[in-house]
């Protein structure tokens, strides 16, 4: 018979994986998109919130697409949140959220694309919108995670 404690421990296997990847989707879908419905409803940013537009060059829907990617920054994310607790698990998760993942999409994801960078685009109020919706995808993951059961998350 197989050992399967190691894929139930919290500090092991495979379920921490997916359930960070769970996590890290369902806050892309949920916080980031809704993150992004308000600044556009303040006329910040495009109404482009739960977009099914197909994104190049595969065609996947850029929700599906965004949260695939939510779900691999999740598993990052939350393997750094291991052993934070109280206010610093929260703060970790919105921070990191706003600043590496904005970060990342105005210099690198933005160039592989062929788009201008961040420095290379007029400054306008539209600099808040990836800390914004990235913060709030931290959010989301730090809520996520806490509602995961033990052994589907590292603690």
């Amino acid at each position: 018979m197989a050992n399967t404690s190691s894929m139930t421990s919290s500090s092991g296997g495979v379920l921490p994986i997916v359930g960070a990847f769970i996590a890290g989707f369902l806050a892309v879908v949920v916080f980031h998109q809704l993150a992004f419905w308000i600044l556009a409803q303040l006329h910040v940013a495009p109404p482009v919130a739960w977009s099914l537009n197909p994104t190049k060059p595969l065609g996947v829907p850029a929700l599906l697409s965004a949260a695939f990617w939510g779900g691999l920054w999740g598993i990052l994310t939350a393997w750094l949140l291991r052993g934070r607790q109280g206010a610093g698990f929260w703060w970790f998760a919105i921070v990191f959220g706003a600043v590496a993942l904005t970060l990342v999409a105005w210099f690198p994801v933005a160039m592989l694309k062929g788009l201008p960078t961040v420095v290379e685009r007029p400054l306008t109020i539209g600099i808040i919108i990836g800390p914004v919706v990235n913060g709030a995808w931290g959010l989301g993951l730090a809520v996520f995670l806490k509602l995961l059961p033990a052994g589907w998350t590292w603690r």
